[in-house]
């Protein structure tokens, strides 16, 4: 089965981890520091490591105070972790429409969702394409809120000539497998302020306080540290974060092989009857994650069963997040957001990934037309 996504390991990766189990470090020690400085050159400002793409909007939207009481604004056009982070704190989670051509947030409709308890406007780079963030900031300084950019599919791409890492008050990274980079399991929290960073770092650390500045005991012993807020233990280790190290240095190799990749079935899926390709913006410059096709004349079914009995692993991203049973549940209802459950109905991922062959993305392109020409 070719994947739809998958890692690219190589000797200068294998070397990095092999070199930090020799090391003193497993856990947290000084790959952490430096992995951290090197995600904070790639996303414009200082980042916190944690342990997964789930956990950085976990602690992200604690870091933002989210609580009972609070709304927070999201897609629906997601993985359900952008939202139930933010439910498991106790806030309502508001879904607001997609733009049509991008399924990333629309503006419109985040505006008309936005109440006097909004707490959190939370953005998705949906495939590795920035969101509308100049229009979402705007709505979040009227409101009084915080953005956040759920940038698991985006880290290296930029809006109008800006990193992704600078256009939210709070910007998280997935590391996992299919993404493009990886640490194994890990991911990321980038925050533009201070004061955030310092929550998200004593969060991700059981919510210790050591800093002698802020004990409210400090003359105990030099052993002493205190909890002041609750916090969990989303330390990511010392030798998931030498891989991700060596992983951030062949980036922009990454980068450009998505491209060349995203270009090559642009051409080749062109004149493909039933087929909508990936609409293109000319503000944005993505690490393209995926390649999500829309297959039409409601044949997105037949098409996906097909290529998958032809060892082709294809993937629909996303379910609306409100389908799933847990908002169900909660009295979240289909119908909702019409746009996002239209792109549902049609999307198809394609295999993409920085180590698929011109020749395997060549099987790909036939099985399509094989199936969409019949």
């Amino acid at each position: 089965m070719l994947p739809y996504g998958r890692q690219s390991i190589d000797d200068s990766d294998v070397a990095a981890v092999v070199a930090a189990l020799g090391s003193d470090w497993l856990t947290t020690g000084p790959r952490v520091a430096e992995f951290e400085a090197s995600l904070e050159r790639v996303a414009g400002a200082p980042c916190v490591t944690v342990t997964n793409g789930t956990t950085a909007l976990h602690a992200a939207y604690a870091a933002a105070g989210v609580g009972p009481g609070d709304e927070v604004v999201t897609t629906p056009m997601t993985f359900v972790a952008t939202a139930s982070g933010a439910a498991m704190l106790g806030a309502t989670v508001v879904f607001a429409d997609v733009e049509e051509d991008t399924a990333n947030l629309d503006p419109v409709a985040v505006e008309a969702a936005v109440t006097g308890r909004t707490r959190v406007i939370a953005a998705v780079d949906y495939a590795g394409v920035p969101a509308d963030y100049d229009g979402l900031r705007k709505i979040t300084d009227s409101a009084g809120a915080y953005l956040l950019g759920d940038a698991a599919h985006s880290i290296g791409s930029t809006y109008r000539e800006r990193p992704v890492g600078t256009l939210a008050d709070l910007t998280t990274f997935s590391f996992f497998p299919t993404k493009n980079l990886t640490t194994g399991e890990g991911g990321a929290v980038a925050s533009i302020r201070p004061e955030l960073l310092e929550r998200l770092r004593t969060f991700r650390t059981v919510g210790l306080v050591r800093d002698p500045a802020r004990l409210r005991h400090p003359d105990e012993g030099g052993w002493h540290q205190e909890v002041h807020e609750f916090g969990l233990n989303y330390r990511l280790p010392d030798v998931l974060c030498a891989l991700g190290s060596a992983q951030l240095r062949r980036l922009g190799e990454f980068k450009a092989r998505r491209a060349h990749l995203t270009a090559r079935y642009d051409e080749l899926l062109a004149d493909v009857p039933g087929l909508r390709l990936p609409a293109r913006r000319d503000d944005v410059d993505p690490v393209r994650h995926l390649y999500p096709v829309r297959v039409l004349d409601g044949r997105r079914r037949e098409v996906y069963d097909r290529l998958r009995a032809a060892g082709i692993g294809v993937q629909v991203n996303y379910i609306p997040v409100y389908w799933h049973p847990v908002f169900e549940d909660l009295g979240y209802r289909r119908g909702m957001c019409p746009v996002a459950e239209s792109f549902y109905a049609e999307e198809l991922s394609l295999p993409l990934f920085a180590d698929l062959t011109d020749s395997d993305q060549d099987r790909v392109v036939e099985a399509l037309r094989g199936v969409l020409g019949s």
